[in-house]
C-alpha cells in the first residue's frame, strides 16, 4: 500500500470537465483511488491520471457536477480500484462501477481484485481451442466461436446488434458434458430502453442464473464507461481462473467506450490522433481485449465478443480498424441484408474467424465435431461468393445471358440467405441443425460444384432432388 493512504488534501486548483486538479500533493500513484468530498459531505470516487510537480490530475467517476474549487477535499486511499468477487455475482445486475441495481444487497466478497487485471505471461497462454455453440447457424457453421478467442461484431447505427448480443448471451453454451459456463454481459453507454431489453431478455429466458449483467447508461457520467469493461473482465477472470468456468464476455458498445476515452483525452489537452482519438487508443483497447484467453494449467477460459457500431458504417474508422488488428477475426453485419429483412444480417464475405480452422481440426480429431464441418463452411463461403458475383453480372446482361449452372448459383444464394442465414430471434440451432440446413441448401448445386468437400461426405450427406 502506498504511503499516501488516507492523506487528505483540500487545495483544489481547477475543475475541468470530468477532471479535478489537486495542489500540494507530495506523493500519489498512477491509478490510485481517491475519495472526493464536497461541501455537503457527499462522497464520490475518483482515480489518479497524472501526478508530478506537486499536482495530481484526478478523474472523477460520477462526474464533477456540483463540485466547487473551494470546500472540496480529496483523500488519497493508497490503493487501486478493486472489485469484490465471489460466486454470488452470478445472477446479479450491477451498474457500470459494480454497484447493485437489482435491489439486492452487495455480494459478499471472497476476494478483492484490481480491476486493471494482471497481465498474462505470453509463455503461460494456451492456444484457443474447443468450440462454443451460439445457436446461430451463420456463426456456428462459418465463423465458429472458439474458447479463448476474441471475435468482435462490427455493426452500424440502427442495425440489430443488440438483439444478436442478447440472443448469443441467452443461447451460448460449450460443447461437452459437465462444463461450467457463464456469461458476463457489459452494456456501455446504453439507453434506458436498451438496458431494460438486455435485463428482460436474460431474466425471461432464465439465462440470468448463469450471467452477470453490468449496465452503464447513456446518462451516467462518461467517465464510468472507462471502468465498466474493466469491472466486467475482472469478474470474468475470477469465474474463469479461480472457479474453473468457461466465460463468454460480451462488451457492447465499444464505440461508446472509445468516445469516452476521447472526451477525457480532450479534457487533459492531449495531442489528438486520428479523428481526435488519443494516440494510445490501440494500447488502451488492447488492455481490455487481451484479457481474453486460456492459461496453461487452468481449466477455465475467457472468450470475448466485443460489439461496436462503426460511425457512418466506416470500417476504416479508428475504432473498428484498431480492433481488427488486436482480435482474431470479425463478424460483419451488412446493411443490404438488413434492408432485406434478414436476421441476423451477417455478411459472411466480409467476416472471418481466424481460429476456426485449427480448432475444428482438433475437435474433429477428438470426436467433438463432425468431420465435414470445416469443409461445409468453406463450400458455403465459396458458393455464396460466386452467387453474389453472378447477381451483379445478371443486372448487366440479364438472367438470359447466364448458363444453367449459373442460375443454380443464383437460386443457392437466395436459399442460403432465407434458410441458412435467416433464423428467428428465439430459434436456437445445434451444430447438427446447422449442418443439416447447410447440406440442404448446398444440394441445390450439382455435386460436381462441391469442390471443397470430400467425396465421402458428399455421398453421405448430399440431398438428392427428384
Amino acid at each position: 500500500m502506498s504511503k499516501t493512504s488516507g492523506v487528505e488534501y483540500s487545495r483544489v486548483a481547477e475543475i475541468r470537465g470530468p477532471l479535478l486538479v489537486v495542489d500540494g500533493v507530495e506523493r500519489a500513484a498512477f491509478d490510485e483511488l481517491v475519495e472526493i468530498e464536497d461541501n455537503e459531505g457527499n462522497r464520490r470516487l475518483a482515480r489518479v491520471l497524472e501526478t508530478g510537480f506537486g499536482k495530481a490530475v484526478v478523474q472523477v467517476f460520477e462526474g464533477t457536477s456540483g463540485l466547487s474549487v473551494s470546500g472540496t477535499r480529496a483523500r488519497f486511499l493508497g490503493k487501486t480500484m478493486q472489485l469484490a468477487v465471489s460466486d454470488q455475482l452470478l445472477g446479479r445486475v450491477f451498474d457500470g462501477l459494480g454497484r447493485p441495481l437489482d435491489g439486492l444487497p452487495e455480494p459478499v466478497g471472497k476476494d478483492f481484485l484490481d480491476i486493471n487485471g494482471a497481465p498474462i505471461n505470453p509463455e503461460r497462454r494456451e492456444y484457443p481451442a474447443d468450440l462454443i455453440q451460439t445457436g446461430i447457424s451463420v456463426i456456428d457453421g462459418m465463423l465458429t466461436l472458439i474458447r479463448g478467442q476474441k471475435l468482435p461484431i462490427f455493426s452500424g447505427a440502427g442495425m440489430p446488434h443488440n438483439m444478436l448480443a442478447a440472443q448469443i448471451a441467452r443461447q451460448a453454451t460449450v460443447v461437452g458434458e459437465g462444463e461450467e459456463f457463464a456469461v458476463v454481459f457489459a452494456a456501455i453507454g446504453a439507453s434506458h430502453g436498451e438496458a431494460s431489453f438486455f435485463q428482460r431478455s436474460l431474466q425471461e429466458s432464465g439465462a440470468i442464473r448463469r450471467s452477470i449483467l453490468y449496465l452503464n447508461l447513456a446518462d451516467d457520467p462518461a467517465i464510468e464507461r472507462i471502468i465498466t469493461p474493466r469491472v466486467a473482465l475482472t469478474a470474468a477472470e475470477f469465474l474463469a481462473f479461480q472457479l474453473d468456468m468457461h466465460v463468454l464476455v460480451i462488451l457492447i458498445d465499444m464505440t461508446s467506450y472509445a468516445e469516452a476515452l476521447r472526451e477525457i483525452s480532450a479534457a487533459r489537452e492531449e495531442v489528438p490522433g486520428r479523428k481526435g482519438f488519443p494516440g494510445y487508443l490501440y494500447t488502451d483497447l488492447a488492455t481490455n481485449y487481451e484479457r481474453a484467453g486460456r492459461i496453461k494449467g487452468k481449466k477455465g477460459s475467457i472468450t470475448q465478443m466485443p460489439i461496436l457500431t462503426m460511425p457512418s458504417d466506416d470500417v476504416t474508422h479508428p475504432i473498428p480498424d484498431l480492433t481488427g488488428y488486436i482480435t482474431e477475426g470479425q463478424i460483419f453485419l451488412g446493411r443490404e441484408l438488413f434492408r432485406k429483412g434478414i436476421y441476423p444480417p451477417v455478411y459472411v464475405l466480409s467476416s472471418l474467424s481466424r481460429l476456426m480452422g485449427p480448432a475444428l481440426g482438433k475437435a474433429i480429431k477428438e470426436g467433438k465435431a463432425r468431420p465435414d464441418h470445416h469443409q461445409v463452411g468453406n463450400q458455403l463461403y465459396n458458393a455464396y461468393a460466386r452467387a453474389v458475383e453472378l447477381r451483379a453480372l445478371a443486372e448487366i446482361v440479364g438472367k438470359s445471358g447466364l448458363t444453367g449452372a449459373d442460375l443454380k448459383y443464383l437460386t443457392f444464394g437466395d436459399e442460403f440467405e432465407l434458410k441458412f442465414l435467416k433464423q428467428g430471434y428465439e430459434e436456437n440451432r445445434t451444430f447438427e441443425d446447422t449442418l443439416r440446413i447447410a447440406w440442404d441448401v448446398l444440394s441445390i448445386l450439382p455435386e460436381t460444384e462441391l469442390t471443397n468437400i470430400k467425396e465421402e461426405f458428399i455421398q453421405k450427406y448430399y440431398v438428392k432432388r427428384v
